[in-house]
């Protein structure tokens, strides 16, 4: 049977407690206050005011064509539930608003794939989320570029996070497998992959089974000016059927599963419920997301890749934002990968071979690598 140091029934409590923190204070959700547009002789922008940062997502959908933005811990202003605007254009048509949830806003705007295309950024300080829909008679524009990319910035110096350590064990797996132990396994070997291959500077958090608090975790990156944060941690359920590969990065969440995750690695975090309003301003301010999300796209892409190589039925659990406080504080993009489940039988006999965690590494060092190049080149994926 699993078994975790940090019990379920104070997993579950810990989800409860940050679930009814996000969903209830008074200042969880932002307003979208305002959608402008206004239609220029080359193209159209649509703005979608916010006010405050948010975590947001696009996709495109099809029969028919359309693109999405979704805004989490948003809501929308009253008079704009429902509302439609039309437009009278051949590759534009109209956009929609609406509350999808009671924490996610979507903006839907119906175009024609074939007769335009769009870019999809954001301004800070106010917050406002920037749709540009251009005729394909028109060049497509350079993509938005980060602060990070526009100050020609590079990543030399990267911090690495074994999670947990010393009198916190993590969870422990069927087999006795600790996830204290695999965890600085492969930050070890990431190190040596890192600093043979690519001639970084790379510091450990801990390099022997000792307890580092996972509030200061951010701080040695931070002391040692790190220029990337990566935590490595191995997955646990109750649900011993679940399996795969998933990559975080710092923000808010409604998703029950990433509560529950998140709960899972702040169970040995010594801060009090009554500090939760600051916990939550941090995460609103923070102004990684942007770049943390990348860097946790990409390594999630090689993971996956590198693990494919040899090992069939790896599953992709995506990319997700999450309230994980070994992440809060950092001065730079920082993630957290959760490299398989200790709970599920096969990935546990994986995780104790060696050679699975030469393939994990490389994937993450891979991912390191792709983001790196990225930045060098000054530009986004």
């Amino acid at each position: 049977m699993l078994r975790c140091k940090k019990t379920w029934l104070r997993i579950s409590l810990f989800s409860s407690l940050l679930f009814f923190a996000l969903s209830s204070h008074p200042d969880s959700r932002v307003e979208v206050y305002n959608v402008r547009y206004h239609t220029h002789p080359s193209f159209t922008r649509i703005v979608i005011d916010v006010g405050k940062l948010r975590e947001y997502n696009f996709n495109e959908l099809k029969s028919p064509d359309r693109i999405y933005v979704d805004i989490y811990q948003a809501k929308l202003n009253p008079i704009l539930h429902g509302q439609t605007i039309l437009f009278k254009s051949d590759y534009l048509s109209q956009i929609r608003l609406a509350q999808k949830t009671k924490s996610t806003v979507r903006c839907v705007v119906d175009l024609d794939f074939k007769k335009a295309f769009y870019r999809i950024w954001h301004l800070p300080d106010p917050f406002r989320i920037i749709i540009d829909i251009y005729p394909s008679r028109f060049s497509q524009p350079s993509p938005s570029i980060s602060m990070i990319r526009q100050l020609g910035l590079v990543a030399n110096r990267i911090v690495i996070d074994p999670g947990h350590g010393g009198e916190d064990p993590g969870c422990i797996g069927k087999r006795g497998l600790r996830e204290k132990d695999v965890v600085l396994d492969v930050a070890t070997r990431l190190k040596k992959i890192l600093e043979s291959k690519e001639n970084l500077e790379v510091v450990l958090t801990r390099e022997t089974d000792i307890f580092i608090p996972v509030e200061n975790r951010t701080v040695v990156a931070n002391q040692n000016q790190a220029d990337l944060f990566i935590s490595i941690h191995a997955n646990a359920s109750r649900n011993r059927n679940l399996s795969g590969v998933e990559t975080f990065y710092l923000n808010l969440s409604q998703d029950p599963s990433v509560i529950e995750t998140a709960a899972q690695e702040n169970a040995t975090s010594s801060t009090n419920i009554s500090q939760m309003g600051e916990i939550i301003k941090k995460i609103l301010i923070n102004s990684k997301i942007s770049e943390s999300k990348e860097l946790a796209e990409t390594i999630q892409k090689n993971l996956l890749k590198s693990l494919a190589q040899k090992y069939k039925a790896v599953k992709d659990l995506g990319v997700k934002g999450g309230p994980f406080w070994v992440l809060i504080g950092a001065d730079v993009p920082s993630i957290l990968v959760e490299i398989s489940f200790l709970s599920h039988t096969e990935e546990e006999s994986r995780l104790m071979n060696s050679q699975y965690l030469d393939f994990v590494a490389q994937g993450i060092y891979e991912g390191i690598k792709e983001y790196r190049s990225s930045l060098e080149k000054g530009m986004t994926r």
